[in-house]
């Protein structure tokens, strides 16, 4: 069965039930960022990353189906990919006025960039 990228794993399910912003993220390579926002609901399930300090001044949307654990206890969201993988992905900026419908073209864009992820 396909695995829906904006929805979490079983892994990491309870993940739509708590507040991830200020998580710290770590990619498979290590530190990727922050959890600047969280979007739980099931179908379209997303942490935006903050890349700072690592890369200053940019955000990444990142499925939630990336996620592969988080840890309430030290604030960590672990997620399956390469922090190259975070870097090459589209940045996310919404602009001033900024509501939940502005997130659908940025998770467009990410369809074939996460795609790379589940290979």
């Amino acid at each position: 069965m396909a695995h829906d990228i904006w929805t979490y794993r079983e892994t990491a399910a309870h993940a739509a039930h708590l507040d991830l912003s200020g998580y710290r993220v770590e990619a498979t390579d290590g530190f990727a960022g922050t959890v600047d926002t969280h979007e739980p609901t099931a179908g379209r399930g997303h942490v935006v990353v903050d890349t700072a300090p690592w890369i200053p001044g940019r955000r990444v949307i990142v499925p939630a189906g990336v996620v592969t654990a988080v840890d309430p206890g030290t604030e960590r969201l672990h997620i399956g990919c390469f922090r190259q993988q975070i870097e090459e992905a589209p940045p996310f900026d919404p602009g001033p006025d900024h509501d939940r419908d502005d997130e659908q073209p940025h998770r467009m864009r990410l369809v074939d960039c996460c795609l790379a992820f589940f290979r």
